[in-house]
């Protein structure tokens, strides 16, 4: 049995605020977590890996790195069907241990696939493809990123080690949605 073969919650690790947030909200609760990263050719994908091995390293939280290459180039902004291929691909890969994947989606955001109704879709496919064996969890579904910042700073969440920019510019470019939504250039 591996390293990563003894945890129940498998977080979709992006590097970001949020999906930080969410791996501090399950260690706090004492769940054995697991970061899932997955490079899907995305501008940022170097940058964001970078900062989930800080992160990772900063909690001590084993992570699954994965390389995925479509036919298409990946562009800053929306992609189309982006979070249904994440948590497809982290229950093709989780180990048997994990019961729960989740993500850090947040409220105020224009992403379809951030939606409260995305959220139940999917769990509905999990249940579908897993037999509820898997359930699926976004406990920042409800809260804005002020709420996420606030949840932050009261946990001392390493944010200096994240990083969100769409464009996967160094520095961060300043004029995308997500370093518009993370309060540019830290919040």
């Amino acid at each position: 049995m591996g390293e990563a073969d003894n945890h129940e919650v498998l977080v979709l690790l992006s590097g970001g605020i949020d999906s930080t947030a969410c791996l501090d909200f399950y260690k706090e609760l004492g769940r054995p977590p697991l970061a899932l990263f997955v490079d899907y050719g995305q501008p940022a994908a170097r940058m964001e890996g970078d900062a989930v091995k800080a992160v990772t390293a900063h909690y001590s939280v084993p992570f699954i790195s994965l390389t995925w290459r479509g036919y298409q180039t990946k562009h800053a902004g929306l992609i189309p069907g982006r979070n249904c291929f994440l948590i497809s691909a982290a229950l093709m890969e989780r180990p048997n241990s994990v019961s729960l994947v989740t993500l850090g989606v947040h409220a105020g955001t224009d992403y379809p696939d951030c939606s409260q109704a995305f959220l139940e879709a999917m769990q509905t496919a999990l249940e579908i493809s897993e037999n509820r064996s898997v359930q699926l969890a976004a406990p920042f579904a409800t809260w804005t990123k002020q709420d996420i910042i606030a949840y932050c700073r009261t946990r001392n969440v390493p944010v200096h080690l994240t990083y969100s920019c769409e464009r996967g510019t160094e520095p961060p470019c300043g004029a995308c949605l997500s370093c518009k939504d993370r309060g540019f250039p830290l919040c």
